[in-house]
């Protein structure tokens, strides 16, 4: 349904420090930086991007808003939990586990990134 995200910063060479650092826990790529020093991260299908706001003011996080990453198992959650809160990410909301819901099973771990941005890796438990 999607075709990109894109997120600011206020900060894009940390961003990259920190992004890569997921990206690579996830087995994608690092980021590519364009001609306009936005990061252009690809991987299973989905893009994300980074870049300072055009309109030149700060940017910010919003609130309520969460970014998930598809994870393949709970161990690539575990390590982009790990990986993220090596290169300045912070955990949020409860250790990354299994959370029970209407839609079934799911392992969750959650970050806030450098800029403050909620994200969230994301595995379906088989039934």
């Amino acid at each position: 349904m999607f075709s990109h995200i894109m997120i600011g910063s206020n900060d894009l060479a940390r961003s990259k420090i920190f992004y890569d650092a997921l990206f690579s826990a996830m087995g994608g790529k690092p980021g590519i930086q364009d001609a306009k020093g936005r990061l252009f991260y690809a991987h299973r299908g989905s893009a994300l991007m980074v870049t300072t706001p055009i309109d030149g003011a700060p940017a910010t996080s919003g609130n309520g808003g969460t970014i998930g990453f598809a994870m393949n198992d709970p161990q690539e959650a575990d390590a982009w939990h790990e990986a993220g809160l090596a290169h300045g990410g912070t955990a949020i909301e409860d250790p990354p586990g299994v959370r029970e819901g209407d839609y079934g099973d799911l392992y969750l771990a959650y970050l806030r990134d450098p800029d403050g941005n909620k994200l969230c890796a994301l595995h379906r438990v088989a039934a």
